[in-house]
C-alpha cells in the first residue's frame, strides 16, 4: 500500500534511507527497487516516479553516502585561535573516530569504489567527493605549514592534508575489517610512538605527519 502524501524531498529522504539499509544489507548488486520499495513500505511505482530506474537510484544513493560521509564540519575547537597543529590533530581525531564507528558504510563505501571501475560516472562522482574532503583539510594544514616551516621543510599544505585523510580513510577499513580489535586511541599513540613524538612534554596526540 502506497504511504501517505508527503513533500517531494521528505519522499526522497525516505526512498535513499531505505535504499541505504538494502544495500548494507544486500550490497549494491542485491538492491532492487521492489526492494527498496518494500523497505520504505511504498508502492514500487512511487519509487519509479522518483527515481526512473535502479541506476539512478544507485548513484542518488551514492551522492546521499558520500554526502553523509565525507563531508568536513569544522568543530569549535578548530577556530582560528587555537595552535594550528593541535587543530589539525583534533581534527583527525574526531574525523578517525566518526568514521570507524560506520564499519558497514565503509563497506558499501568500497562496493561502490568497486562498482566505479566499471561505471566511470560513479568513479567520478567518487573521486570528486574525495577530493573535496580532501580540500576541506587544507586551510589547517596551510596554518600548520606556515606556523612551523622547519617541521614541515620539504612538504606542503596539499601532501599534509593528503597524509591526514589517507590516515583517517586508513583507520575506518580497519575498523571495519577488525572491529573488535580496532581502538582509536590506541592507534594514535601509536602513531605518536612511530614519529618519535611519544611522552612529548604538550605534544598533540594524534597528528599523522612527522
Amino acid at each position: 500500500m502506497p504511504g501517505p502524501k508527503a513533500p517531494e524531498a521528505a519522499r526522497r529522504e525516505q526512498i535513499l534511507q531505505a535504499a541505504l539499509e538494502v544495500a548494507l544489507h544486500d550490497g549494491i548488486d542485491g538492491m532492487t527497487v521492489r526492494g527498496v520499495a518494500a523497505q520504505a513500505g511504498l508502492s514500487h511505482g512511487l519509487v519509479h516516479f522518483h527515481f526512473e530506474r535502479k541506476d539512478r537510484l544507485v548513484l542518488a544513493l551514492l551522492d546521499w553516502v558520500l554526502a553523509e560521509t565525507l563531508t568536513l564540519h569544522l568543530p569549535e575547537d578548530t577556530a582560528e585561535g587555537s595552535d594550528p597543529l593541535h587543530r589539525l590533530s583534533r581534527l583527525v581525531r574526531r574525523e578517525m573516530e566518526r568514521l570507524s564507528q560506520e564499519p558497514k558504510r565503509t563497506r558499501l563505501f568500497l562496493e561502490f569504489w568497486a562498482l566505479g571501475t566499471r561505471q566511470p560516472a560513479v568513479q567520478a562522482q567518487i573521486r570528486t567527493a574525495l577530493e573535496r574532503y580532501r580540500a576541506s583539510f587544507r586551510d589547517v594544514a596551510e596554518h600548520v605549514v606556515r606556523k612551523e616551516p622547519a617541521r614541515f621543510s620539504g612538504g606542503t599544505a596539499d601532501a599534509l592534508a593528503g597524509v591526514a585523510v589517507s590516515f583517517i580513510n586508513g583507520c575506518a577499513v580497519q575498523a571495519m575489517i577488525d572491529p573488535e580489535h580496532f581502538d582509536a586511541a590506541e592507534y594514535l599513540a601509536t602513531v605518536d610512538g612511530i614519529l618519535g613524538r611519544a611522552g612529548a612534554a604538550g605534544a598533540p596526540v594524534g597528528v599523522p605527519v612527522g
